[in-house]
């Protein structure tokens, strides 16, 4: 049993027991639980999930959106029709209220469509504090960047890989694939 508790280190008493049992022995449970506890075996605690409310350098919290306006968040869906074609939609939220805003539908988006969605929803609502999105080229794109700025907003491009720093949008796309 210590043998076996030394070379799987993360197996507990039942465990054990089980493996012991495969290997010949009769015994049960609470025997091996009761020497277990005699011998002093302990399974090591499992290691806390990695916080992911910070950002990879550990310096400061991700941006909350603190009232509508503040912060929006925009990014791509893909799907299929039932012929098989794709198209894509554009979805821009409001990350306080949840309310989508617009979604922008076409075979194909690029950076010039999403300067269109942005300044029709600028017009129409003012510019929020900061624009939230994913690292896709048609968000880091000079254009984009530059044209927020240009009217007054900040960009706020999640860290890569990391679609849960912007779940409004993420939570209703899962993969970014959607099943129509």
């Amino acid at each position: 049993m210590i043998e076996l508790a030394r070379h799987y280190g993360s197996y507990g008493y039942r465990r054990v027991a089980a493996l012991l049992r495969d290997a010949g022995w009769q015994v049960s449970d609470g025997r091996v639980e009761r020497l277990w506890k005699r011998e002093g075996l302990k399974v090591p605690p499992k290691q806390p999930k990695k916080s992911r409310l910070w950002l990879n350098d550990g310096s400061c919290i991700r941006l909350r959106p603190e009232h509508r306006n503040h912060v929006w968040s925009y990014d791509f869906v893909h799907c299929r029709t039932d012929d098989g074609k794709a198209f894509r939609t554009l979805n821009i939220l409001d990350e306080f209220s949840r309310e989508c805003l617009t979604i922008r539908v076409k075979r194909r988006l690029n950076s010039t469509d999403v300067i269109d969605a942005l300044t029709d929803l600028f017009i129409l609502r003012g510019p929020p504090a900061f624009v939230r999105s994913d690292n896709g080229p048609e968000f880091v794109a000079k254009d984009v960047r530059g044209w927020i700025e240009a009217v007054g907003a900040r960009t706020a491009f999640i860290e890569p890989g990391s679609p849960w720093e912007n779940g409004y949008v993420e939570a209703s796309t899962p993969g970014s694939e959607m099943n129509c």
